[in-house]
């Protein structure tokens, strides 16, 4: 797996190389904002999900902050993937650094 930050994911989104941008959010988390195309499965149901994703394809994979997301990286490693690539700082960097027009999570 390999870091990259948000910038560096933009550079790779609006390249033509086909990726998937995977997100481990929980379903309240993927309403309040989420990258465009992304596919959503929750971080509890990837081990029962897996086999619908393939294996050659490249995966970025996103959370709030780039820790879930790294796990599931790690993991999809463990089960014979190759290429994932993880948000470093999840989506809270990405609103920050690359989309300041994405919605944030409220904080109380």
């Amino acid at each position: 797996m390999i870091e990259k930050t948000p910038e560096e994911i933009k550079d790779i989104l609006e390249s033509d190389e086909k990726v998937v941008i995977l997100d481990v959010r929980e379903d309240w988390e993927y309403e309040i904002c989420h990258l465009d195309n992304s596919l959503h499965i929750p971080m509890l149901q990837v081990e029962d999900k897996v086999e619908t994703l393939n294996k050659d394809d490249t995966h970025i994979m996103v959370c709030h902050h780039g820790i879930r997301s790294r796990m599931i990286g790690k993991y999809l490693e463990s089960v014979g993937f190759k290429n994932i690539l993880n948000l470093s700082s999840g989506l809270e960097g990405w609103a920050t650094d690359v989309d300041h027009t994405m919605k944030k999570y409220e904080r109380k």
